[in-house]
């Protein structure tokens, strides 16, 4: 498995109570001596540690990580590594990614490439399944890395067409690579590396209840909008599709709202496929419609001609904020 020091550093850090992403981001650059960590640390912690605690609890770590993921993880890779991967949009220091363990070519994460995300339904209905297959036959081949949770439904769907196509995928997961959720898409996930894709997870361990579970999707959702150049949604319900469309107390799939919304306020364009037609009265589209009336940075994908506009978006979306970091790099 391979890490550097900074990589078990950034490890090590997160272990401290009261430690998060943003203290992280605002004072670790990378390679620092441990020395230096330990005296940061004691500036922000109630609890003071030492130099010979630090590398107590690195190895620790380091033990704990080898035995669990070795068979698991081709390595990991944290804030201040050469190759970690850069995020796209705007996002606050507490959202960033510091951490990540990963299987397959973590390359596929850089920002010189062309990441593209699809995601939608877990139990999309009549031709949903063909149009997205359709979509994401065309993305690639237009060069684009397609990224998707490994969810059932639109997500599975996004990552076999796009292996169908002889193309390159990266999954993103809510869950340890050690445990593959969920456990029926685990065989994909062995594909996805074995044709040169990617599988990535903030986490090295199981969830511990079922609120931390939910934070994982959500946090995994959020990786989705990160580390792509553009989000696509095939299908969702809206949360509130049940009432719209009187179908009573049951609960609808509505999960890649979340995605969706962070694309939105990361500034990281966002694309439905969606035609008027033959959707209008299909509950199935209710965020689509709901996005589209947003109408700020989101394209409408009709027909695969449409494509286009999203890598025309992408690129205009590049140069803005290429220009707004720099501008925020002089004060």
């Amino acid at each position: 498995m391979r890490y550097t020091e900074n990589a078990l550093n950034i490890s090590t850090i997160k272990s401290y109570k009261g430690i998060g992403n943003d203290w992280i981001v605002k004072n670790i650059k990378g390679n620092e001596s441990v020395e230096t960590i330990v005296g940061l640390l004691n500036s922000k912690i109630w609890e003071k540690t030492s130099v010979e605690i630090f590398e107590i609890k690195k190895n620790d770590n380091k033990t704990k990580l080898l035995q669990k993921l070795e068979n698991y993880c081709d390595g990991i890779v944290a804030f201040g590594d050469d190759n970690f991967p850069k995020y796209r949009g705007i996002v606050s220091d507490s959202e960033k990614p510091v951490f990540i363990y990963y299987k397959g070519n973590i390359d596929l994460l850089s920002a010189e490439n062309k990441n593209i995300a699809v995601i939608g339904l877990l139990n999309p209905e009549g031709n949903i399944e063909e149009r997205e297959r359709n979509l994401v036959t065309e993305l690639v081949k237009n060069g684009a890395t397609i990224v998707s949770g490994l969810a059932r439904g639109c997500d599975g769907i996004a990552h076999q067409q796009t292996l169908d196509s002889n193309g390159k995928t990266v999954a993103i997961l809510p869950s340890a690579l050690s445990d593959i959720l969920p456990k029926s898409n685990k065989e994909l996930a062995q594909q996805i590396v074995e044709k040169g894709g990617l599988l990535i997870t903030e986490y090295g361990n199981n969830s511990q209840n079922q609120w931390d579970l939910v934070k994982r999707y959500k946090d995994r959702d959020r990786l989705q909008a990160l580390f792509s150049d553009a989000i696509t949604l095939v299908a969702s319900y809206s949360p509130d599709s049940a009432k719209r469309w009187a179908m009573g107390e049951q609960k609808l799939d509505s999960g890649a709202r979340l995605a969706m919304r962070f694309a939105k306020n990361y500034r990281i364009p966002r694309a439905v496929m969606y035609d008027e037609e033959q959707d209008k009265k299909n509950p199935m589209f209710d965020l689509n419609r709901d996005i589209i009336k947003e109408k700020e940075n989101v394209m409408i994908i009709e027909e695969l001609d449409d494509i286009s506009k999203i890598e025309e978006k992408i690129s205009k979306t590049q140069k803005t904020q290429d220009f707004s970091t720099n501008q925020s790099e002089l004060f």
